[in-house]
């Protein structure tokens, strides 16, 4: 969890090319228009494909007080309710008294701490930027006017940048449960149709592009083109895209399918779902709309973003999806609940596109599944929740947590996390254990440790909607 709730900005921050350093003379820091003035001997920089900042430049220019203590070598940023504190060389902050894990640690050069910018700009409330041809970070405070809902991030597109003004942006995709969704950052209306010679269901989506994130959570070729690869599913053998028009811009979907199958399209601000679901070759009711409970399941991290790592290499990003997709097995057999995954495979969803998942469905509940790190000794089982309406559910949760792990009860926890702050349903962060605790480890990746807390999660989940 402690790492988690700060991966938001990973699509805009990602694009780093591993093995690659910038110059730090080459980047420029452009906050609100203004470029902010560096100092001399340590400017932002790529280090080690991490995007470092001068804090104390950026944090000034937005108002926040920096406290530096030699001795400790710790820094303090702190504004209004806000104070997050770092330690030069250690991965561990402290955001409001809770512990976050960093992707770099904060480093001193020329008397200047560098600290991650990715975590700076999430914790700041910053929309970001980047042009990948000037080194340019843009820095835009939520309260400025100058965002327009299409910021173009970072780019991982080899350099060759891209006129986006005035466009929607396909940030990601997901296939899961028999149903593709599309996460944008704005609307836009699909057109969607069938073809024959093979089966195909294809989505037009008018004035439209790829962020520049996008590449990092799929595979995308110098022509923009890709495919995103689908096993499990008997309907679908594969799901091409590409930039189909440039006039207008024109992102195509393609659903390759074995044979004839109907659909239905849901359309909400930000996220388009085509939906497989039906038997009969006729479109089908959308989720949420039947009667039934929605519950949506979200698995942590994923592709470029491992997560934790254990003390003999395994991956949290693995543990949580092997998690998710038990608990959707068991909840599928639950006549009265329909679940959505926010992943079913190893792809990527930014946090914000996760949240966007349950918000435009109409979900229920939201339950995301983590697996913790912290010291070696640290051992045991956490929820974490971040509103008074989600109360219930993690005390429910937990209870079940504690009771088919068999490990250490750390308690329920409130924390300001991404996914659980920003959903306007009942939403819950689930610890299974930690990574970092050889003994943990063993037992997180078990068979046995998953199906019974995969049959936990489901018991809690019903008894909090009231379902026998």
């Amino acid at each position: 969890m402690k790492k988690f709730g700060f991966l938001v900005l990973l699509f805009v921050f990602g694009f780093v090319f591993p093995g690659y350093s910038h110059a730090a003379a080459d980047t420029k820091i452009i906050l609100d228009g203004t470029e902010i003035v560096q100092p001399s001997g340590a400017k932002a920089e790529n280090i080690n494909s991490k995007v470092m900042v001068p804090i104390r430049v950026v944090s000034e220019s937005l108002g926040y007080s920096v406290d530096w203590k030699q001795q400790s070598q710790t820094v303090t940023i702190s504004k209004d309710n806000t104070a997050m504190q770092m330690i030069v060389g250690q991965k561990t902050a402290t955001v409001n008294g809770s512990n976050v894990d960093l992707d770099a640690p904060p480093l001193v050069k020329n008397g200047t701490t560098l600290v991650p910018l990715r975590f700076i700009g999430e914790q700041m409330g910053l929309k970001v930027g980047w042009n990948n041809t000037t080194k340019t970070v843009t820095l835009v405070t939520q309260n400025s006017g100058s965002g327009n809902g299409t910021t173009t991030p970072p780019s991982s597109n080899n350099g060759g940048g891209s006129d986006q003004e005035g466009l929607v942006l396909v940030n990601g995709i997901s296939f899961s449960d028999n149903r593709l969704m599309i996460a944008t950052s704005g609307s836009t209306k699909p057109n969607v149709f069938t073809m024959t010679g093979p089966d195909r269901i294809v989505i037009d989506l008018p004035n439209t592009a790829f962020a520049d994130s996008f590449g990092q959570g799929q595979a995308l070729d110098s022509n923009q083109n890709g495919q995103l690869v689908v096993n499990g599913y008997p309907d679908v053998s594969q799901i091409r895209y590409s930039l189909f028009s440039n006039s207008p811009s024109t992102i195509r979907f393609v659903i390759d399918l074995t044979g004839s199958k109907g659909y239905s399209v849901q359309n909400d601000s930000g996220l388009i779902m085509i939906d497989l679901n039906n038997q009969n070759g006729t479109p089908t009711t959308p989720v949420g709309n039947n009667g039934k409970k929605v519950v949506v399941i979200d698995a942590g991290h994923g592709d470029q973003d491992p997560g934790a790592i254990g003390v003999t290499g395994k991956r949290e990003k693995d543990f949580n999806l092997a998690m998710a997709l038990k608990v959707e097995a068991l909840l599928k057999k639950e006549p009265k609940i329909d679940v959505v995954l926010t992943r079913s495979d190893d792809t990527f969803l930014a946090l914000k596109e996760r949240v966007k998942v349950a918000q435009n469905i109409n979900a229920d509940i939201f339950i995301s599944i983590h697996a913790n790190s912290g010291p070696v000794a640290a051992s045991g089982v956490e929820t974490y929740y971040s509103r008074s309406v989600s109360k219930e559910l993690a005390n429910i949760m937990h209870k079940y947590l504690v009771q088919t792990s068999g490990l250490k009860d750390r308690g329920v926890k409130m924390a300001s996390l991404h996914v659980t702050r920003e959903t306007t349903m009942p939403a819950v962060l689930l610890e299974g254990g930690f990574l970092s605790n050889k003994s943990d480890e063993a037992v997180l990746f078990t068979e046995n440790f998953q199906n019974n807390v995969a049959k936990g999660i489901v018991a809690g989940i019903k008894e909090y909607l009231g379902i026998q």
